[in-house]
């Protein structure tokens, strides 16, 4: 399994129309592979939408993204707005569960790291020897690390009824033992955005 993370800036105060647009085309989208999530930031990089896009292999989203091109009402209309595209191949965590249809919450914090080159596997080890403690204080909703794109880079999504929410959580969580996980040493930078989903984002 691995999943596309294209990051679309846009023109300032076009996101709503954009996101409007992309919702009516999705129909067409979805005869060919299902959509894994959509945010647009709203803390961070502004003027930001993020689609996830869940593939088997390389080879099934090449095909896939031919044949969705041939639809009539894909891929859709939002190119006057569109400023930056990016595209990222990701590649799941162990212990990440699949995204699907899935009630999380109205915001979500991405946090993406930057970690220094041959590290990752031990970061994904330790990881997942922390993982489950932290869990109990609320779910992971994804956490990729990089296979095409920039490079070394683990990300993490986390979703949370509002800000409030977020702020008790995160003190809570600072007072596990394992958590957060002993990366510290490999971190190269940090960054996070908090986003908001679409109404048809299958991850809300």
């Amino acid at each position: 399994m691995i999943y596309e993370v294209r990051t679309y800036t846009l023109k300032p105060g076009s996101v709503n129309e954009a996101e409007n647009r992309f919702g009516e085309a999705m129909p067409s989208r979805d005869k060919y592979s299902k959509l894994g999530a959509f945010w647009h930031t709203d803390v961070g990089p502004l003027n930001q939408i993020i689609h996830v896009w869940p593939y088997e292999s390389l080879q099934q989203r090449t095909e896939v993204r031919a044949q969705a091109a041939k639809e009539t009402g894909w891929p859709p209309k939002i190119q006057e707005f569109i400023e930056t595209m990016e595209s990222e191949i990701m590649i799941p965590a162990p212990f990440m569960r699949a995204l699907g249809n899935q009630q999380l919450g109205s915001v979500y914090e991405m946090r993406m790291y930057i970690y220094q080159p041959g590290k990752m596997s031990e970061v994904l080890k330790r990881w997942g020897e922390a993982i489950a403690d932290r869990e109990k204080l609320s779910p992971l909703a994804a956490c990729w690390y990089s296979e095409l794109g920039g490079l070394n880079k683990f990300v993490h999504v986390w979703p949370y009824k509002d800000l409030g929410e977020r702020a008790r959580i995160r003190t809570e969580s600072q007072k596990l033992p394992n958590w957060p996980p002993k990366t510290r040493e490999f971190l190269v930078s940090q960054s996070n955005k908090l986003l908001i989903p679409a109404a048809f984002s299958p991850m809300h």
